[in-house]
């Protein structure tokens, strides 16, 4: 029979988690550290021992540095993962708690994050048709938050990871926020021509996506890590006034005080499709104030001929969040617009063959890594697990801003 600790529990549904025992599962390595504490790739050597489906546990000490705050925002996160149901977002799996530690358990993505797929690339950008995959998928995830109340507020390409399967899912709720839904509209899509003189395994992706073979010259990204003042809440729930997000993906409303509401989440795709589409962010400046005056005067600089991609882009990074693309109807308004013309919304998940597909780990899970009891226990003295693929990428830097006045 197996061994008994602590519980955690297992299950899309809150009213049918399935019961899982801590002193069962088993920590195979560290997927990455930050300021929300440690994600691990760990799997139930009672139920999985040969570690076929392993999962991510995201754990937090409670003794760590402003914990208040961090279990206040953690907490928040498995709320929000509760109430997820999308393909293209993560689902909690289970969670636990002891005097110490709160963990929570989400899929593991073993094709690690946008970031490292983008640096992984020759020219460290990608190609309009990628971009557009891409975006569809992530478009579609902001779409079904906001149709919850729930404004991501966090978008970057750290926070978009890529499942087995090729297709994306964000990641990290802790900043996000609830707010009153709006009433928008469906959008009717239309199918695409046939492909038929394209090879079969073209076809299958150009089926959903128009192919565009022109690229772009790069320049050098830049990453930083997240922002976070807090203050509170205008009283109707339409809008926040909290200071959060990542300084180069921060939208001009954020910046300036104003109050914003899912019109930012508009501005970091924006953001987002920029740094595909050029492997930088538009408004990084010498330090932190530059980058934030140069959110708020500066206009993103294109490249060559304009291209339907670029006027998505430019009505994406509107500076004023009311007459930015989406403001008015969402998502919907988006996805009318001509760069996305002929792609199936409804039929993205069938999509087999996105544009990258990890390759299976073949290596033997069970070997090495220690109980995750035995884990808690030496947390004073981290043990050496073998890093995630994406550490070299990782180059955020911490920094503490104080709180409004």
């Amino acid at each position: 029979m197996c061994g008994s600790v602590f519980p955690v529990f297992l299950g899309r549904d809150m009213e049918a988690w399935a019961e899982l025992q801590l002193k069962n599962l088993r920590v195979i390595k560290v997927l990455g550290k930050g300021g929300m504490g440690t994600v691990l790739l760990v799997h139930d050597t009672c139920s999985d021992p040969s570690a076929q489906s392993p999962f991510a546990l995201k754990v937090l000490h409670k003794s760590s540095i402003n914990s208040v705050d961090a279990e206040r925002r953690a907490r928040w996160e498995i709320h929000v993962l509760t109430r997820l149901s999308h393909p293209f977002l993560p689902s909690l799996m289970g969670s636990i708690e002891t005097d110490q530690f709160l963990g929570w358990a989400v899929p593991y993505c073993p094709g690690g994050d946008l970031n490292v797929l983008l640096h992984r690339q020759f020219d460290r950008v990608f190609s309009p048709t990628v971009i557009r995959f891409y975006l569809a998928e992530i478009l579609c995830a902001l779409q079904h938050l906001h149709s919850i109340g729930i404004a991501y507020r966090d978008l970057k390409p750290e926070n978009v990871l890529i499942q087995q399967s090729g297709h994306l899912t964000l990641t990290d709720f802790d900043l996000s926020h609830k707010l009153t839904p709006k009433t928008i509209t469906t959008v009717i899509s239309t199918t695409l021509p046939t492909q038929e003189n394209l090879p079969h395994a073209r076809r299958n992706f150009i089926r959903w996506f128009p192919d565009n073979k022109k690229r772009l010259k790069k320049a050098k990204s830049a990453r930083v890590s997240p922002v976070s003042r807090r203050k509170p809440s205008f009283s109707n729930g339409d809008k926040s006034n909290s200071f959060v997000g990542t300084e180069e993906y921060v939208s001009p409303e954020v910046v300036r005080g104003d109050g914003h509401e899912f019109a930012v989440d508009w501005w970091a795709l924006g953001v987002l499709a920029y740094e595909m589409l050029y492997g930088k962010t538009p408004f990084k400046g010498n330090n932190r104030k530059e980058t934030f005056r140069n959110v708020l005067v500066k206009s993103p600089e294109f490249i060559g001929k304009r291209t339907v991609l670029t006027d998505l882009i430019e009505r994406l990074l509107e500076k004023d969040p009311t007459k930015r693309l989406g403001y008015a109807r969402g998502a919907c308004e988006i996805k009318e617009h001509e760069f996305f013309r002929g792609v199936r919304w409804d039929l993205l998940t069938e999509v087999v063959r996105p544009p990258f597909i990890p390759p299976t780990d073949k290596g033997d899970f069970t070997a090495g890594g220690m109980d995750l009891s035995d884990y808690f226990r030496s947390l004073k003295s981290p043990p050496s697990f073998p890093p995630s693929p994406s550490s070299e990428y990782q180059r955020n830097i911490s920094i503490t801003l104080e709180d409004r006045a």
